[in-house]
């Protein structure tokens, strides 16, 4: 092919990590107001674009290396290798997709640990709800007695229906 077939796709890429750097503060927004209905659908969304990024890895894999051929370079090289072989102003292009990738995954990697300590935050709060769903309230009658203690331990137990 060559090196617009590899510079196309990397475009491609980088639109596609773009697309999931939106998706992940998609699902952040929807995590961090607590409305969890639509997490499910979020989740699905960011699934699907890693998927077109893996297809979408292994054509550029597949370009990459019938360049490196023609170029006489080992199988596999980086941007940066490639850059430094291949002729203006290919150079600086392929020097600003890796730029940009660095980036791009940077700020993909802090948002998903963010969105990971959201997770796990709100799981902790649910499994503390539920535990304390066992935990007896105690219940006073209007002058102020306690009823669990008159009545020999029986207790009275609060439960939210609407969990």
């Amino acid at each position: 092919m060559g090196l617009a077939e590899v510079s196309s796709i990397l475009w491609k890429e980088r639109e596609l990590l773009e697309l999931l750097l939106f998706k992940l503060e998609e699902e952040q927004l929807v995590l961090a107001s607590g409305r969890t209905r639509w997490l499910a659908h979020a989740t699905r969304e960011v699934e699907f674009v890693l998927e077109q990024i893996r297809s979408t890895e292994l054509l550029r894999a597949v370009e990459v290396d019938a360049i490196a051929a023609e170029l006489g370079i080992d199988a596999g090289p980086s941007l940066n290798v490639l850059a430094g072989v291949v002729p203006e102003p290919w150079d600086d292009l392929f020097r600003s997709h890796r730029d940009a990738f660095l980036t791009l995954t940077a700020e993909i990697q802090n948002l998903a640990d963010a969105n990971r300590d959201l997770l796990t935050s709100g799981a902790r709060a649910v499994r503390e709800a539920l535990l304390g769903l066992d935990a007896g309230l105690d219940t006073y009658t209007a002058k102020g007695k306690n009823i669990a203690a008159s009545t020999g331990g029986s207790r009275a137990h609060f439960v939210d229906e609407a969990l």
